[in-house]
């Protein structure tokens, strides 16, 4: 049986890739429970430093498996929509709060879920074909997988509005233009390797400094300045205590280039 979540892991650096490529990576229960439960085995992996969300085949993901999703309503038994609550609200949860860098590799498509989820990494690099669609209103629903609180963050309330309600797709350098995307390769094919290398590249920084912005703008986001002056001396507690505080601190004293082991 083919896995619906493939993990691959590169020194410091876990790749999470939604393997459904015949299915555009739509999310079945299998495939949101696998990255459900992994997520949470990361967060507690001292040795993954960063993460990659990718899709196979050349899509990111369609959303939510719609064909899975009407064999669910016609059933008429239970909640139809109870995966919200059992799935993609722990997937999001899990993806905004993982104290370490989450970059995501938006290649091709990424509709509904898919976009949120890819919304909810840190940093999302695409290329010429990729697109996203806040597919929700199409099928008579509302956001999800955290889009109401990430997608205001990323391009402002109006805006929000009107990808949500009129759900029409947004193209590459729109997204870019936007903040749906921070960076755009010239070549589909170099948008998973490129999130790889930037990847890497915060695998080797200071992990706990960079698990302290997160929560820093998380906070900062919702609260007032009272809130963002309490959560940035709760931060600088914790990264002053760090092994890659002073060890950094010493190599600039000392003109030296500095080597952080995320603790």
């Amino acid at each position: 049986m083919t896995e619906p979540l493939l993990v691959d892991r590169t020194d410091a650096v876990v790749t999470l890739t939604l393997n459904r490529p015949t299915a555009m990576n739509a999310l079945d229960v299998a495939l949101k429970e696998a990255l459900r439960d992994t997520l949470a085995e990361l967060e507690a992996d001292r040795s993954c430093r960063a993460v990659v969300l990718a899709g196979a085949g050349g899509q990111f993901s369609a959303g939510q498996d719609l064909r899975e999703h009407v064999s669910t309503l016609e059933s008429a038994k239970g909640d139809p929509l109870a995966t919200v609550r059992a799935h993609y609200n722990p997937i999001a949860a899990r993806l905004a709060n993982l104290p370490k860098p989450v970059v995501a590799a938006v290649r091709g498509m990424a509709a509904g879920a898919g976009a949120s989820l890819a919304f909810l990494a840190d940093i999302r690099i695409g290329g010429p074909k990729t697109s996203f669609l806040m597919a929700f209103a199409k099928v008579g629903l509302a956001a999800d997988t955290g889009a109401s609180w990430t997608l205001p963050r990323l391009v402002g309330h109006a805006k929000a509005i009107e990808l949500l309600m009129l759900a029409e797709p947004v193209r590459a350098e729109e997204a870019c233009q936007l903040g749906l995307l921070n960076r755009l390769v010239d070549d589909d094919e170099q948008v998973l390797p490129a999130a790889q290398e930037l990847a890497a590249r915060l695998a080797a920084g200071p992990t706990v400094a960079y698990g302290a912005i997160k929560r820093q703008l998380s906070i900062a986001d919702a609260g007032t300045l009272a809130d963002a002056l309490a959560a940035e001396a709760q931060a600088q507690t914790i990264c002053g205590n760090t092994a890659d505080h002073r060890s950094a601190t010493h190599a600039f004293v000392n003109k030296e280039q500095p080597v952080f082991q995320g603790r």
